[in-house]
Parts: C-alpha cells; sequence; structure tokens
C-alpha cells in the first residue's frame, strides 16, 4: 500500500471486530454439498481494505477465544470441517475483489475488478489457485489474475483422507496437484491429499518469508517435510 497498490486483505470474522462494519454484501459459495451464504465486513486502516468473511463456520466456533480455537477446539486437534471452512474462505477471498464496492480511499474507489494478484498464505488458502482456474478462468473471468504462494510454516500442511478430495468439488484434473504419500507414522501413513502440495502446483509463483527458509525447505526431507522434492521442482524464492 505504501507503495501506491491498491491492497486488500482477506481473512475469516473470528471475533466481533469494533471498526469492521457489515458491507451487506452477500454471495453464495457451494462447500462440499451444500450451497452457503458468506457475508462480507470491513474496515479501513493504514490504507488497506480489511475484509473479514462472516459465516458461522468461523465466528460461532471461536468467539473471541482466537488464541486456542481458530482451527481445533484445543491445540493439536483439528476441527472436523475445517476443509470445509476453508474452502468456503477461497472461495470467499475470490468473490471479494469483484463484488465489494469499497470507497474509503482518497485514491482508489469501485470494486478491485478482475486484474488483481492473489497472495495466497500458508494451507488453509491453497485452494484459491485451484478455484481461480477451474471456476473462474475456465469462464473467462479473472483472465489476467495471477497467483503467488506464501508458504510461512511447512510442518502444516493440510493433509486429509485420499477420498475427501470430493469434497473440495474441483474436476478430477486437480486430483494428481493433491496426490501424496504420508510417510509418518502420525496420524496415519498412506495416501492422502495434500492442500500445501497443490497449493505449490497450480499457483503461478512461490515465494517464502525469507531467503533463508527458502534454502531450507528444499534442503531435504526433513526440512522440506516431504514436499522438498516438490519446491525444487517448481522454484521457491524468499
Amino acid at each position: 500500500a505504501a507503495r501506491g497498490h491498491r491492497v486488500m486483505t482477506i481473512s475469516p470474522r473470528y471475533d466481533q471486530y469494533k471498526d469492521a462494519w457489515d458491507t451487506s454484501v452477500a454471495v453464495e459459495v457451494k462447500v462440499g454439498d451444500s450451497i452457503e451464504i458468506v457475508r462480507f465486513f470491513h474496515c479501513y486502516k493504514r490504507g488497506v481494505d480489511r475484509v473479514f468473511v462472516d459465516h458461522p463456520m468461523f465466528l460461532e466456533k471461536v468467539w473471541g477465544k482466537t488464541g486456542s480455537k481458530i482451527y481445533g477446539p484445543k491445540a493439536g486437534q483439528d476441527y472436523l470441517d475445517n476443509e470445509l471452512r476453508f474452502s468456503l474462505l477461497c472461495q470467499a477471498a475470490l468473490e471479494a475483489p469483484r463484488v465489494l464496492n469499497l470507497n474509503c480511499s482518497k485514491y482508489f474507489s469501485g470494486p478491485y475488478g478482475e486484474d488483481v494478484l492473489f497472495i495466497a498464505n500458508d494451507w488453509h488458502t491453497a485452494l484459491i489457485p485451484c478455484y481461480l482456474k477451474s471456476m473462474y478462468q475456465s469462464r473467462g473471468i479473472y483472465v489476467n489474475a495471477k497467483v503467488t504462494f506464501c508458504i510461512h510454516n511447512i510442518a502444516y500442511q493440510g493433509r486429509f483422507a485420499f477420498s475427501d478430495f470430493s469434497l473440495l468439488n474441483l474436476p478430477d484434473e486437480y486430483r494428481g496437484s493433491f496426490d501424496f504419500i504420508d510417510g509418518y507414522e502420525k496420524p496415519v501413513k498412506g495416501r492422502k491429499i495434500n492442500w500445501m502440495k497443490a497449493g505449490i502446483l497450480e499457483s503461478h509463483r512461490v515465494v517464502t518469508v525469507s531467503p533463508y527458509y527458502a534454502q531450507e525447505l528444499v534442503s531435504g526431507v526433513d526440512k522440506g517435510v516431504e514436499l522438498d522434492n516438490v519446491l525444487r521442482k517448481t522454484s521457491i524464492t524468499g
């Protein structure tokens, strides 16, 4: 934003953020087998449009106790519907630049439009490049949009049962990008889907938080947590 770019951040509405107001904009997204309605809350701070995705999957689970309940009821335990929660977030994030008419900046006004760059952070937003291609660019929408996938912590990759691929509502052609053999004993070894792997393969560029971390992730199986080979093939910068 300080360099003159128009910037929007999009995150779940985990709490009653006092400065964020209801935009009254709602969209429908398909999550698993159901159609869900999400709303957008917004505030403008330090030159950035801060958008919060409102849905019971987020706020009703957490209610302000964000320190330990964002991803599960307690540390080390996931919510059973995390795949659905973050599928919803990714789809809402792709809708926001097109449907929100934001006019808080003295330099910009109206919707962001379709010529945008999405920055997807960690496994929770790894479906963005997949949905961008399958749901939008295949229909002539967001034709020039790109996705940069940023890895903050490779230890958390979004590994789920292989049969769960059907929950994501993606064409079969994307199945290979998710296909992953988990070599760790816990919780279960074997074939799974890996959201982070798909995010790496389907994004236009892959980055991480520092040059040192980028080098570390491709230095071996342990440091890359079984994704080092994928990162070496696609390249990663910090």
